[in-house]
């Protein structure tokens, strides 16, 4: 046994390594990014002049943006030369929107601060109708929808999103309380479910597509981050922004995107057509 112990020989301890530190990673604008990414999907093509691909937008249209939001669409829209009309419930966007608009070469711009139930807007008004991210908010989408019918000419394109089931289920239980009840997202509309809503509305479904992995991700952590939406700077954010970022820097990073937008898109957006 001596002897055994005699040839052992033993190891010197390891030496102690430091763990290693990670540096903060670059501050990138997360809106920003969305909107390069917005743009990488088909949003805001300002060489073929479409709103979204499909959704061409001109001078000689009278464009109704339902739910107008921040005004994005509407100031590319703008840009273009269209008559714009604006509606929405909040009279706060509607006036922000329409200083945004001061800017652009619309030929027209009209504005309404409204639920919609109904649109002070005449039958037969506009060649292109926009409402995105609003038909989940409304209590009944088949009157909501009927309105948008009415207003548009025979022939008008209607552009419509909605988020997208994949996007909402993965919400569930992380998002606050509030995100799920009135006046946000009181229903999660399934793809098939949209475009029957659609086709039951009156319209032609002309084209039915769906991305926005980046958002998807980003509003999950967003919720764990717990910090507010007007200023968004955490860990979590700014690693997952500075990371997506990197990915579409990459050779292949547009085709990765394209995979990871048909597998958790955060929206689903439908071109259909008044016949």
């Amino acid at each position: 046994m001596l002897s055994f112990l005699k040839k052992r020989t033993v190891a010197a301890p390891a030496p102690a390594v430091a763990p290693a530190v990670i540096p903060p990673a670059p501050r990138v604008d997360p809106f920003l990014l969305g909107l390069h990414d917005s743009e990488l999907s088909g949003w805001f093509n300002q060489k073929t002049g479409e709103l979204f691909t499909g959704f061409p937008v001109g001078p000689e249209d009278t464009l109704l943006d339902v739910g107008c939001g921040d005004g994005g669409n509407v100031h590319f829209c703008g840009m273009r030369g269209a008559k714009i009309i604006i509606a929405d419930i909040d009279g706060a966007k509607v006036e922000a929107t329409r200083q945004r608009l001061s800017d652009t070469p619309a030929r027209d711009i009209e504005c309404h601060v409204s639920d919609c139930n109904p649109l002070p807007i005449a039958d037969g008004t506009a060649t292109r109708v926009v409402s995105t991210e609003v038909i989940e908010h409304v209590d009944d989408p088949a009157q909501f929808l009927a309105e948008l019918v009415r207003v548009g000419q025979p022939g008008a394109l209607y552009l419509l999103s909605v988020p997208h089931p994949s996007s909402e289920h993965l919400q569930k239980g992380i998002a606050a309380p509030v995100y799920f009840e009135k006046p946000n997202h009181v229903r999660i509309i399934g793809e098939e479910q949209f475009k029957t809503m659609v086709s039951e509305a009156g319209l032609e479904v002309i084209s039915h597509s769906q991305h926005g992995f980046y958002w998807a991700m980003w509003m999950l952590l967003f919720w764990e981050a717990k910090v507010d939406l007007s200023n968004p700077d955490h860990p979590l954010l700014n690693h997952w922004a500075a990371t997506w970022q990197a990915l579409l820097e990459t050779p292949r990073g547009l085709q990765i995107k394209q995979a990871l937008d048909a597998v958790v898109p955060r929206c689903q957006i439908i071109i259909a057509r008044k016949p």
